[in-house]
């Protein structure tokens, strides 16, 4: 058995594959053409964020698996994967400490003005220390919107290292344990850093917009580690020059956010998609992802399997 690997994983789940019988296949490319050109040759294959289109799926004959290499899975065409019979599975949940980790750390250097003041002092421009306002977190109110395995356990980071109120906003949360959960624009109101960390759906396209950017406390900090699309970013440009947030931190945007009007703004960190990037989540959601194939090419079927009830219901 193959299982085509679309982009970089740590070596590790190669490892873990080879070991367990089946031989991974290495895309030169993550372009579609390279891998429907591929793809018929393999049983399963495993992807980050390049996707995986109907025309490809459609051009593999013995396809069985699909498993992304993380929890975002908007790029796979789980329609056309589901009328191949195709068996498609995430890794959620295995880089939470990392991403929380990063958005701590993004919410302590905006309020701090850790990243603006380094960039002051290597160009040389006296007066950052006398020209801003920094804020401590300890004590203070954050609102975490989205409370999966990211969003908790940075919640429980912000209480237990610093001794904030956390407040969440999940409207698909099942149980915040003894986080109260509150509406959005009451959290927003409230909260010193928001911090987000929901899927992105149709109802949370540009859930922080111009509105939503008004009601934040003044002086308050955003945080987004989730998705681009979760922000209306000119209108976050607007907010920030305009000086109603003290500043925002952004490991995720959309193409050329940091040379358009939101990177004019000083009060802005930008990381490059940074959040799972450790060693121990590479390694971490990589054996994860290989585990999973591991399962559906034995015919079982993984917990984390995100249309397996649709493929029971699907016609023989």
């Amino acid at each position: 058995m193959k299982c085509l690997i679309v982009q970089h994983i740590h070596e590790a789940a190669l490892e873990h594959l080879a070991d367990n019988g089946i031989e991974p296949v290495l895309a030169p490319r993550p372009d579609m053409e390279t891998v429907a050109r591929l793809i018929p040759d393999v049983d399963a294959v495993i992807t980050r964020d390049a996707g995986l289109t109907a025309p490809a799926i459609a051009a593999a004959s013995r396809l069985r698996a699909v498993v992304v290499h993380g929890s975002g899975h908007n790029a796979v065409d789980t329609q056309a994967a589901t009328a191949h019979g195709v068996l498609v599975a995430n890794t959620p949940g295995l880089n939470a400490t990392s991403v929380a980790e990063l958005a701590l750390g993004l919410a302590i250097s905006a309020a701090r003005g850790i990243a603006g003041g380094d960039r002051a002092e290597r160009a040389g421009a006296a007066g950052f220390r006398e020209s801003a306002t920094f804020s401590e977190l300890t004590g203070k109110t954050a609102l975490i919107v989205g409370w999966g395995a990211i969003g908790s356990k940075l919640g429980r980071m912000l209480r237990a290292a610093l001794g904030m109120t956390v407040l969440i906003h999940s409207p698909r949360a099942r149980d915040t344990g003894d986080f109260p959960h509150v509406d959005l624009a009451d959290g927003l109101a409230r909260a010193d850093v928001v911090s987000l960390h929901t899927p992105l759906r149709p109802e949370t396209h540009h859930l922080i917009d111009a509105a939503a950017l008004a009601r934040m406390k003044p002086g308050a900090v955003l945080v987004n580690t989730a998705r681009a699309g979760l922000v209306d970013e000119a209108a976050l440009a607007a907010a920030l020059s305009e000086g109603r947030l003290a500043g925002a931190a952004l490991d995720v945007y959309t193409t050329g956010a940091p040379q358009g009007p939101l990177g004019d703004c000083g009060n802005v960190i930008f990381t490059p998609h940074l959040g799972a990037t450790t060693e121990d989540a590479l390694r971490a959601v990589g054996i994860g992802a290989a585990t999973t194939v591991i399962e559906a090419l034995r015919g079982n079927v993984p917990a984390t399997a995100l249309n397996a009830e649709a493929l029971r219901r699907a016609p023989a």
